[in-house]
């Protein structure tokens, strides 16, 4: 894959179905503030996306998030990254499909009501999740021909629709949106909105779209200097394309659309309703026709990927062996089947995009947190590694900052969100102790892996005291509890690259060797 293919793999997991909903849901949860949220939230990706950028310039192995922590920690810390990736991927194929029968409600009613897919809804949506199966099992050679293309367009669809609703609102008045005061005027719901709408408002989850390149750095022609420029350039282009979509979301509402305030603005198709309210029939239905591309578009990248992701856990020793088994065209028939049915059961408790935007983002920002703690430990058991794309000096604050963010990131979830994604880590936890014995997996592991255990048991004790989501206590309140968890994850994160180790993966990937740890049984 060229540099051009890369930057265009990220930018298809980016304009997925988060700018379709992402600018409605933030803007329920800060107002016209989410302007800030996007911006705020796209440096504080960049920043959790910068360590990836030097390890994959290293280290330029496929499924890299899952990678280097193995490399740096070993298995416990990795087990638990892996399943909460694995999760995150799952969980993206349902909710794309989600987002494209939420959508064709704008022509179909009976799809969607009262903010949820209806029964009706759900069937077409498990039917689409099923689609993305079969193109993936018989046909993925054939979408991933055209998957550049196909980004391609993806990218100039939001482009257009942002100037024509700019222009079409602010010749409308709808500038004066931004500062209505019957509505809450610019920040109705202060910075805890602000914040809120970065992790459970759609924000986080469209941004992470960066990660594709990093899972096809393997595929790539020269992927140590073209994978860290397509991740900088893909989260540096969507800052700006995110922003300009969110303030033509503001400007195209009319009057009778905040009536209720922000937290009640919905629309089961925010883009194309406001293009048909403000006449603009061409541009609708360009949108009814892209709610199904960049969504669906999506939905088949993650479909194939997340059997990938599945399939690496059991190659490093703490899955079952039955994960690995291909079918005739080299797909992972089993990871697929797991996949599929995890999907499908998704779509009962979260039956919309904005239920399930939540919990995925939350699994995303606990597995990009450990980037800041690898880059740490790679650098201290292996400062020779060649490193073309490096950041020098710059690694002694981008490290820690990482971590502190991931951490933010997840808090601001706020509970029950949070001990729900530890819970899924905590799974991968248990698995991981059950294989370790079975395939003779290092012991010194489980020392490196402590801190994690300890960082898991901080962010779910603080998402209970402190002042984010629907059942904490918040006894500790905001600003103080987001400082306390950022100060604690920084401690957290020396203890952490101190923990890190040479590990035996990291010595057989120097030497070039291949090792499947769900061979090394003890038997």
């Amino acid at each position: 894959m060229s540099r051009y293919d890369l930057t265009m793999a990220s930018f298809g997991g980016v304009i997925g179905s988060g700018w379709l909903f992402g600018a409605m849901y933030s803007a329920q949860y800060a107002g016209p503030a989410a302007t800030l949220s996007w911006i705020i939230g796209g440096i504080l990706i960049f920043i959790l996306a910068l360590p990836f950028t030097e390890m994959v310039s290293a280290i330029p192995e496929a499924g890299g998030i899952n990678r280097y922590p193995q490399l740096s920690h070993g298995g416990l810390v990795s087990s638990g990254v892996s399943w909460a990736n694995w999760i995150a991927y799952a969980m993206t194929a349902p909710i794309e499909a989600e987002a494209v029968t939420q959508y064709a409600a704008g022509y179909i009613p009976a799809l969607y009501s009262n903010g949820v897919l209806t029964p009706f809804g759900l069937v077409v949506a498990a039917l689409l999740v099923l689609v993305f199966f079969i193109i993936n099992y018989y046909g993925v050679k054939l979408f991933a021909r055209v998957n550049t293309t196909v980004t391609t367009i993806k990218v100039i669809i939001p482009s257009i629709t942002m100037v024509v609703l700019l222009i079409a609102g602010l010749t409308g008045g709808g500038g004066k949106n931004f500062s209505d005061a019957a509505a809450g005027g610019f920040m109705p719901f202060g910075m805890h909105g602000v914040l809120v709408a970065i992790s459970i408002g759609g924000i986080l989850f469209a941004y992470t779209g960066f990660r594709q390149s990093l899972d096809l750095a393997a595929e790539g022609k020269n992927p140590k200097h073209d994978v860290p420029r397509a991740i900088i350039t893909v989260i540096l282009s969507a800052i700006v394309i995110y922003t300009l979509l969110q303030v033509a979301f503001i400007v195209a509402l009319s009057q009778p659309d905040l009536v209720k305030g922000w937290a009640h603005v919905s629309f089961s198709s925010p883009f194309a309703q406001l293009a048909s309210a403000l006449n603009l029939g061409v541009l609708a239905a360009l949108l009814y026709g892209d709610a199904v591309l960049s969504p669906g578009g999506t939905g088949l990248v993650y479909t194939a990927t997340t059997a990938r992701v599945l399939y690496a856990i059991p190659k490093n020793g703490y899955g079952p062996k039955g994960l690995l088994k291909l079918n005739t065209r080299g797909v992972p028939k089993n990871g697929m089947l797991v996949a599929l049915v995890v999907g499908l059961l998704a779509l009962l408790p979260f039956p919309s995009w904005g239920a399930m935007v939540g919990i995925l983002s939350s699994a995303a920002a606990f597995t990009f947190s450990m980037g800041g703690i690898s880059l740490g430990g790679l650098r201290k058991v292996a400062p020779d590694l060649p490193r073309p794309f490096s950041l020098g000096n710059h690694a002694r604050w981008v490290g820690p900052a990482a971590f502190g963010i991931g951490a933010l990131l997840l808090f601001w979830s706020g509970w029950p969100l949070v001990p729900q994604v530890l819970g899924v880590v905590a799974v991968g936890l248990i698995i991981y102790l059950f294989y370790r014995r079975v395939n003779n997996l290092p012991a010194r592991d489980l020392k490196a892996g402590v801190w994690m255990i300890a960082f898991m048991a901080f962010e779910a004790l603080m998402s209970f005291l402190g002042s984010f989501g629907s059942g904490n206590k918040n006894i500790i309140p905001f600003p103080f509890d987001t400082i306390i968890v950022f100060l604690g994850a920084i401690a957290i994160y020396y203890w952490g690259v101190a923990s890190s180790y040479r590990t035996q993966a990291l010595d057989d990937y120097l030497a070039g060797i291949d090792v499947d740890y769900s061979e090394l049984s003890s038997g």
